[in-house]
């Protein structure tokens, strides 16, 4: 039985040259971001860092047309606003769904998982004519609030909480003198911790990279999210790539902070998860 779990030779190897395949686009951005765009031509290209990384982070910041400083501010305030909603809310409405009893409690579930068989595209126009009605296009509550709660994430918190809560716990915080509010933060929140750092993670990661609804509604080139600013940078005849790259490699370090500071909680949850199932 023990054999099942020793790794072979072969299984490191394969491992290596996955991490390796892994690594190399993120690091082949950073050798690019420190040098000219004469780099991207070279033959061998070159595989080691260069000394023009502080001159094209200065000329990123200078671009008029990119607006760069702007986009990572309000990246960031969409993000971390929209994390941290879609977290509180699903786990909410996970524990509503999981430990409490009520009437179309099954029927509402159904209707939240259909909301996931929608493809995203199909909802871009109505919510445009929405945000047009409410005046909000060109402005960050347009990319902010559609995106406040998910189905996703409800039905992740509810698949987790009806596992990690137990009833009688509930019955006893309840016994105690807890109201729901009180046991859904002193009980439930901290149970879900793990789940609730995963849903974090996905959610902030998503946000920062999407395109297609800042895209569609902030139309003003001086108010954009990052992606929007590595847009600008690629268009047009002639295209800079070394700042198309320090762009690129400045807007990935937010991610691999994120993941850094909550690495362990995000790989726990993922492991206590597989446990469980």
């Amino acid at each position: 039985m023990s054999r099942l779990w020793r790794a072979s030779p072969l299984t490191y190897l394969a491992l290596i040259v996955a991490g390796g395949l892994s690594v190399f686009p993120i690091w082949w951005m950073f050798v690019v971001a420190s040098r000219s765009s004469d780099a991207m031509g070279q033959l061998p290209p070159p595989m080691t860092p260069g000394g023009n990384l502080g001159a094209n982070i200065a000329r990123l910041f200078d671009n008029t047309d990119a607006y760069f400083l702007t986009g990572l501010i309000n990246s960031t305030i969409v993000a971390t606003t929209v994390t941290i909603s879609v977290v509180l809310f699903s786990s909410l409405a996970g524990f509503a769904f999981a430990k409490l009893r009520f009437r179309g409690r099954n029927a509402l579930l159904l209707v939240i998982i259909a909301t996931m068989m929608v493809p995203t595209q199909l909802g871009v126009i109505p919510l445009y004519l929405l945000m047009t009605k409410l005046e909000w296009n060109d402005r960050l509550p347009a990319v902010i609030v559609p995106a406040l709660v998910t189905g996703f994430g409800v039905f992740m918190m509810r698949q987790y909480a009806g596992q990690a809560v137990s009833d009688e716990l509930i019955e006893a915080a309840r016994m105690d003198g807890c109201g729901t509010a009180r046991i859904w933060w002193h009980v439930v929140l901290p149970a879900l911790r793990p789940a609730a750092a995963v849903l974090g993670l996905l959610t902030f990661m998503t946000t920062w990279n999407d395109f297609l609804w800042p895209y569609a509604v902030l139309n003003d080139p001086a108010n954009p999210t990052v992606q929007l600013s590595l847009r600008a940078l690629s268009d047009g005849y002639y295209q800079d790539m070394s700042q198309v790259f320090t762009g690129t490699a400045i807007a990935t370090l937010p991610l691999l902070l994120v993941f850094v500071l909550f690495g362990r909680q995000i790989i726990g949850g993922i492991m206590e998860g597989a446990v469980k199932a």
